[in-house]
């Protein structure tokens, strides 16, 4: 992987609206990136309709600036067969799966998400601070929901912590 000055990641909700006005910001913002800051290198999550649009975005741009690299960073599956390679490089350049996930459990997609801002140097996102996921009930003997804490929120402030450039879409 290239350098982390040359590395942005991609994180947000998983339902966002998807407008033609959100897929123009993000393609000024990538393109930017790309002219003005030397970036190169795109690193992907899943499970966001933001992360889907974003990867179709970029990908339209490496027509244009064939040198740019797409990384899936897999959340899941340390071990994958040639058949879901092949499936995965048809819309990437390269996937793997960080070696700090292996014991990540029900933090994986957390532990996913601090492996891309750890390797980045910008951080495109769409993060609402008021954005509260759906409710969930622990197990199905438990009487009450509760209020599981925003993922992107947690990306969000580490990415702060961490002192990345975040360009926020929302």
């Amino acid at each position: 992987m290239k350098t982390k000055e040359h590395t942005c990641c991609f994180f947000g909700h998983r339902r966002i609206e998807i407008s033609d006005e959100l897929v123009n910001r993000i393609k000024e913002a990538v393109e930017d990136l790309i002219k003005y800051k030397n970036v190169d290198t795109f690193l992907f999550g899943s499970k966001s309709r933001f992360d889907t649009l974003c990867v179709n975005v970029v990908t339209e741009l490496k027509k244009k600036y064939p040198h740019i690299s797409r990384i899936y960073v897999r959340a899941e599956f340390p071990y994958i067969d040639e058949d879901y390679a092949a499936y995965l490089l048809e819309n990437y350049d390269y996937t793997y799966y960080p070696e700090r996930m292996i014991n990540a459990g029900r933090a994986s997609y957390v532990e996913r998400n601090y492996e891309m801002i750890d390797k980045s140097n910008y951080c495109i996102i769409y993060y609402d601070e008021n954005y509260m996921p759906p409710r969930r009930k622990n197990s199905r003997r438990d009487l009450f929901d509760y209020q599981p804490e925003s993922g992107t929120k947690l990306a969000y402030n580490y990415a702060v912590k961490k002192g990345l450039r975040i360009i926020n879409l929302l």
